[in-house]
């Protein structure tokens, strides 16, 4: 099923920015590009659009998975704001 495969290549990508592994990126990010060509017409046009914007935290998300990159950085009213 092509959207486990796009889950777990998502994984990987977050994990490889996580902990900056260049070779780790670019092997999740042409995982998810072949994917994506290749099963297009089999995907949620949702899916597809989150993925063709690479908005990869939100295709993580809607595939039921977990991403950090949805955390703000900073507190809410953060940048010095007291």
């Amino acid at each position: 099923m092509p959207e486990t495969q796009i889950r777990e290549a998502l994984q990987q990508f977050d994990t490889a920015v996580k902990s900056a592994d260049g070779g780790g990126i670019s092997t999740a990010l042409a995982q998810l590009e072949t994917l994506l060509t290749t099963h297009r017409g089999e995907l949620h046009p949702q899916l597809v659009h989150f993925l063709e914007g690479r908005s990869y935290a939100k295709a993580l998300l809607y595939l039921g998975g977990r991403s950090e990159f949805l955390k703000p950085s900073s507190p809410p009213g953060g940048c010095g704001n007291h």
